[in-house]
């Protein structure tokens, strides 16, 4: 070999070397960060206040460098847990059942109080003669999500029960608005005349003053079923064992409805919870076949 090749090996060397031990360093800068997601069910600039707060509560209380990653829509926050870009998320009812069948291991680990027996509410232009649900026949209408649980599949499901065909008993095929204070507002405005969505988010919309009660008014309210919870991916293999104790243990030790989270989600405390207790949310949706 030529001499005067020596000096330029020796530097292309060094240059792979410098790159290599780069990479490895930025793939385990990325392996170190933990994610959290929130499917986007009300304001986005609300969300993505709070669970920055919350990002940082999880932080300290865990010592993982935790991070919130906002979502375009709920099937966006579905498909990062299936492919492990998110560790923890805040899902509906569905949306929950939806991530735990694609990712075998996955656990719903808590949720709300209200979550054991949250409701949806019915909601109408104020004045018009509608009393229960057989009444929505030929009135426009707007679900919230396609995939929101309180949004769409229990609404939908008890519209079924009460004889309504969502799909070709209304004035027209039925909006889906994409978030539960969408909706409200779509109906205060007189763009449909009536609607479901969250009872959290109705309440603290009444509450807050964002929602004209002069215009639109509750008119029926969903028995109860589970929702919304706390479900983590698998992370033990990655973030080390006892991880998921550990993040399950600061979510449920949150003793305070001071954070900006917790005024969000409109609750003080988390309980603990568990797959089991979203069989029937599986069961409803199988049945109107959102998932198979």
């Amino acid at each position: 070999m030529r001499k005067w090749l020596y000096p330029f090996m020796t530097i292309m060397l060094l240059i792979n070397l410098v790159a290599c031990s780069q990479g490895e360093k930025s793939t385990d800068a990325k392996k170190d960060v933990f994610n959290i997601g929130m499917i986007p069910d009300q304001n986005v600039a609300d969300i993505n206040r709070s669970m920055d707060d919350f990002a940082a509560y999880l932080s300290e209380k865990t010592g993982l460098n935790v991070k919130f990653v906002p979502s375009v829509d709920y099937s966006a926050l579905v498909t990062g847990f299936e492919r492990g870009e998110i560790q923890l998320a805040w899902f509906g009812g569905l949306t929950g059942v939806q991530a735990r069948n694609v990712v075998p291991g996955a656990e719903a680990i808590a949720q709300r109080p209200t979550d054991e027996k949250f409701e949806s509410v019915f909601i109408k232009q104020k004045g018009l003669p509608i009393h229960s649900l057989a009444d929505l026949k030929g009135k426009s209408f707007t679900f919230g999500s396609e995939s929101s649980t309180s949004g769409h599949l229990m609404p939908r499901y008890f519209l079924m029960e009460a004889g309504i065909d969502a799909d070709k008993d209304f004035k027209s095929k039925p909006n889906y608005s994409g978030s539960h204070d969408t909706t409200y507002k779509l109906v205060e405005s007189g763009a449909y005349e009536t609607g479901a969505l969250n009872i959290s988010v109705w309440e603290a919309a009444v509450k807050e003053g964002k929602v004209d009660t002069n215009k639109v008014e509750v008119f029926y309210t969903t028995p109860p079923y589970y929702d919304y919870n706390w479900t983590i991916n698998n992370l033990d293999d990655q973030y080390g064992k006892g991880t998921k104790d550990k993040v399950k243990e600061a979510i449920l030790s949150i003793k305070s409805d001071d954070s900006e989270l917790m005024n969000l989600l409109q609750t003080d405390s988390f309980i603990e919870t568990n797959n089991e207790n979203y069989k029937e949310i599986e069961k409803v949706a199988k049945q109107l076949g959102i998932i198979k």
